[in-house]
């Protein structure tokens, strides 16, 4: 038996999950992620001949495959978001990232680096790869299918779902740092000013204006160009991959980040024609190749997992984790949101739904290719023991609260967002 043709029966064996478990699991305290996890452990745990999966080892596909998953999933989050971007609109999310992250970043490395013993640019990894919640497998708690009404969405689903699409890029200036540390030293006087002036300015500027412009030019070839070449018209989904890697690509060639210009190409998309059934469209082609993206990428955890990813853990980078998921995040994620649209409810919602999963193992891979981290397999496993913690915890826990919200009346409607004179209510262009 050659194990290749058996990593293609595994595959479409998970396929065809992906297309039953999503109804099957509608509405239970069970989710998909927790489904191919388990999957995973168990092909791999069984003497199938097929090779463990060791991303230490493999570093460089680890990379490519966490990566696509992100940038697919970044852009159906972009897709899907109904509410128009400004300052009052997002405020939730601009708390999450501007007041949350950066606060769970630098709780999290001091973990590290005092209770896990870690070394302070390894600690400082193990922080950056851990800020973003992810787009990947937070689908239980995101918002649905693209919807012609503005602000549609609920302040829960939409908080979630903006501060995904957002933090994935917005924490690599935090990657880099660990890098510049692991390669020069810890003193910021060998690495701040380019760090600030490349890695912060330059690289966030190009993401959101490069993103910007491909998402503009790409929303007047779909909506505004002469009959013949308007692609809106023929209804073709997978034109939302064109849009990702073209967005992805380009900003990447000019050294900027990739993953907020995906998300920014598809606000830039969405605002062209806010109506158009097209976007629909799109946004379904790019949730079922995310799917499928999601599904390999969960068995080859499962793999990982049973093949020894947990080995080098130890009770005090557990607990560093533990902390981040239940105690760091909760609290500075509540904190951040004093003030902000929604009921006190709503904000605990928010604040403890930080799942966590594929954006981290990208991180991680990204920078051990760049760079030498002492300890590294203990980062992993840290990680790998965050993310399974997210999975389960958040994946059982997801629709419960949310069924009790409903119940309970404990949503925001959907204008109380919104600013109420005309000139706040203005649209800006994404």
């Amino acid at each position: 038996m050659e194990p290749v043709d058996l990593a293609l029966a595994v595959f479409g064996v998970g396929a065809l999950l992906a297309g039953i478990l999503p109804r099957v699991l509608d509405r239970r305290p069970l989710s998909m992620p927790i489904a191919f996890l388990g999957l995973g452990m168990l092909i791999f745990a069984l003497p199938t001949g097929l090779p463990k999966p060791d991303p230490l080892e493999h570093k460089e596909i680890a990379t490519h495959l966490t990566e696509i998953g992100v940038i697919v999933a970044l852009m159906g989050a972009g897709l899907k978001i109904d509410r128009p971007l400004s300052w009052a609109r997002w405020s939730s999310t601009w708390r999450l990232l501007a007041i949350a992250m950066p606060l769970c970043i630098g709780a999290t490395a001091l973990l590290g680096w005092w209770w896990a013993g870690l070394v302070p640019a390894a600690a400082l990894l193990l922080a950056a790869a851990l800020a973003p919640t992810d787009p990947v497998l937070a689908s239980d708690v995101q918002v649905g299918e693209p919807n012609a009404e503005e602000d549609a969405e609920d302040e829960v689903r939409f908080a979630l779902t903006s501060e995904a699409g957002l933090n994935d890029g917005l924490a690599f200036p935090f990657v880099y740092a660990a890098i510049a540390i692991a390669t020069t030293s810890l003193a910021p006087s060998a690495w701040i000013v380019d760090w600030l002036s490349v890695d912060v300015f330059w690289k966030v500027s190009a993401g959101v204006v490069g993103g910007w412009l491909i998402g503009w030019l790409l929303g007047k070839l779909f909506f505004r160009a002469p009959s013949e070449f308007r692609l809106a018209r023929h209804s073709e989904g997978f034109l939302a991959l064109a849009a990702t890697f073209l967005a992805y690509g380009l900003v990447e060639l000019i050294g900027g980040y990739g993953f907020l210009a995906v998300f920014v190409a598809a606000r830039a998309i969405r605002s062209a024609e806010r109506t158009s059934e097209f976007h629909g469209v799109l946004h379904d082609f790019a949730e079922q190749v995310e799917r499928l993206l999601t599904v390999m990428l969960l068995l080859l955890f499962g793999g990982a997992v049973v093949g020894g990813l947990l080995a080098p853990l130890t009770w005090p980078a557990a607990a560093v984790g533990l902390a981040l998921i239940f105690v760091v995040r909760p609290l500075f994620g509540w904190l951040s949101l004093r003030g902000a649209p929604g009921r006190p409810a709503e904000h605990w919602v928010i604040s403890l739904f930080g799942i966590r999963g594929v954006g981290s193992f990208y991180y991680l891979a990204y920078a051990t290719t760049k760079a030498d981290f002492p300890q590294a397999d203990l980062v992993w496993a840290t990680v790998g023991l965050v993310v399974i913690v997210s999975v389960v915890v958040h994946g059982i826990a997801a629709t419960p609260v949310m069924q009790l919200l409903d119940r309970e009346g404990e949503r925001t409607p959907p204008d109380a967002a919104a600013p109420s004179s005309q000139a706040e209510r203005s649209p800006t262009p994404a």
